[in-house]
């Protein structure tokens, strides 16, 4: 067995990957979004609760998560399968991450434009939602990257609750092959090119959202 060999027997699990990879970062960005969202209207008794949330999620291990809802839950009943189990553990602590990136980027917004809104009538959904939430996006973009590539890296967690991917493909030829350094060297290779892939896609995000006059890092 040759390395192109191996790099096509570990294919197979590159199709659970991606779908780990973007479950897990659409959850994350519905979650941040929401949070964002919910903290910028300020809703009486709401704040508290979007802060223990966003502390308490930031500050668990993922593993600890995915073992708690995979092999915890099912003890009270709730039997979850492993690809709900990675959205829930992954998506949420991402979607807790991009909630303080989409607050620094609320905050970005010019407070002008938003007293401009107020004054013409706009009520404060209005303004959040024309004014506020898409410039908060384009500010927001390289955070963005930087979570969905940390939700990437994670993603091999997804073998621990049963999922046929990248790695768990890598540690059954290594089991029947002993060839562990050429199978961990694909590996390497795999997700470099998976996040090589996502660069493309999120550099036209940057160059198409860009906010004008900004020069890129």
């Amino acid at each position: 067995m040759n390395f192109l060999e191996i790099l096509v027997l570990l294919a197979r699990g590159a199709g659970y990957t991606v779908l780990v990879t973007l479950a897990c970062s659409a959850t994350g960005l519905a979650v941040g979004l929401a949070v964002a969202m919910l903290r910028r209207l300020r809703l009486p008794g709401v704040l508290p609760l979007l802060d223990v949330f966003t502390y308490v999620f930031r500050g668990i291990p993922v593993l600890v998560l995915l073992f708690m809802v995979y092999f915890g839950l099912p003890g009270i009943g709730l039997k979850v399968p492993p690809l709900i189990a990675m959205v829930l553990s992954l998506g949420l602590i991402a979607g807790a991450y991009l909630a303080e990136v989409f607050r620094g980027a609320l905050d970005s917004v010019d407070a002008t434009e938003i007293l401009a809104a107020e004054a013409m009538g706009l009520s404060r959904l209005q303004v959040l939602r024309l004014i506020e939430l898409p410039q908060m996006l384009r500010f927001a973009v390289p955070g963005m990257v930087n979570e969905f590539t940390t939700v990437l890296k994670y993603s091999p967690f997804a073998y621990t609750v049963g999922l046929p991917e990248i790695t768990k493909q890598a540690m059954t030829l290594t089991a029947t092959t002993q060839r562990g350094i050429e199978i961990y060297l694909a590996v390497g290779v795999m997700y470099f090119a998976i996040f090589r892939i996502l660069l493309v896609g999120v550099r036209w995000l940057e160059r198409h959202y860009r906010v004008p006059g900004m020069v890129p890092a």
